[in-house]
């Protein structure tokens, strides 16, 4: 017999014993996958909906990327309105010991998000101003210690997963949106605030050793007043300022998967 006949018959037979000796689990990565959060989590804005009064849509990023890498469990308890405290109490539950991955996205409500797009959609320039100057405030002031707080008991329930937070779009184009849209100074400012926002929720994610994915540069060109935006305006009441479908799929999904796979 030949050298190179008895190497191929080797690497065979090892490929063989490896299939048969290996069980399922130890030659595949097993995945447990936790989905925590918000309405960006959950998926308002792309609907059908569960029901829930959560809002949890197969068609935001989470399930979705669950669905791509055939992961070994996926739990989905993301909720609609969501805060911090709201993770810390009701959410983390669902984590484990052999939790392998968490995803969140927290801290938009705490900011008091709903209160200052109602502001700045429908009064006055400098309410829209005193509202988005309040939510940076809390922002930089307060909110990093309730983010410190949700990470660390994400830690203590999952300590073998990998945490990974992901931050939220600027929600709008700045250029000509007609007659009736927010002013391109309004708009601007509520980019500015979201910036805020990421840069707080990106230092503490670093701080809890945390893997930070910035959503803004997937959703650039697809905001508000886009031609092809990825974000509703007022015509969904709840899904307002909320991404769609092509949101979660093309914007977090697509930044979720170039940070881990």
């Amino acid at each position: 017999m030949s050298r190179r006949v008895r190497t191929a018959l080797a690497a065979v037979l090892a490929a063989v014993l490896g299939a048969v000796l290996l069980p399922g689990a130890a030659r595949a990565a097993t995945v447990n996958y936790v989905a925590l959060g918000d309405s960006y989590s959950s998926g308002v804005g792309a609907g059908p909906y569960d029901l829930s009064t959560c809002l949890r849509s197969q068609k935001s990023y989470a399930p979705l990327w669950a669905a791509a890498h055939a992961v070994t469990s996926f739990r989905f308890p993301a909720c609609g309105g969501a805060v911090t405290a709201d993770v810390r109490d009701s959410q983390v539950g669902q984590l484990s010991s052999t939790t392998t991955l968490v995803t969140i996205t927290i801290g938009g409500n705490d900011a008091g998000f709903a209160d200052v797009m109602t502001s700045c959609r429908f009064g006055s320039t400098s309410s829209c101003e005193s509202a988005v100057a309040g939510a940076k405030t809390f922002a930089t002031a307060t909110l990093p210690g309730r983010l410190d707080a949700t990470y660390a008991a994400i830690r203590d329930r999952a300590p073998n997963a990998r945490l990974v937070v992901l931050g939220y779009p600027r929600l709008f184009e700045t250029g000509s949106c007609g007659l009736l849209a927010m002013s391109s100074y309004k708009r601007t400012i509520l980019n500015q605030a979201a910036d805020v926002l990421n840069g707080v929720t990106a230092g503490r994610a670093s701080a809890a050793g945390a893997t930070f994915v910035d959503a803004r540069p997937a959703f650039t060109g697809h905001g508000v007043c886009a031609a092809d935006p990825w974000i509703r305006d007022v015509s969904g009441v709840i899904e307002a300022y909320h991404p769609n479908a092509n949101g979660y799929r093309y914007g977090y999904l697509a930044a979720l998967t170039a940070a881990i796979g």
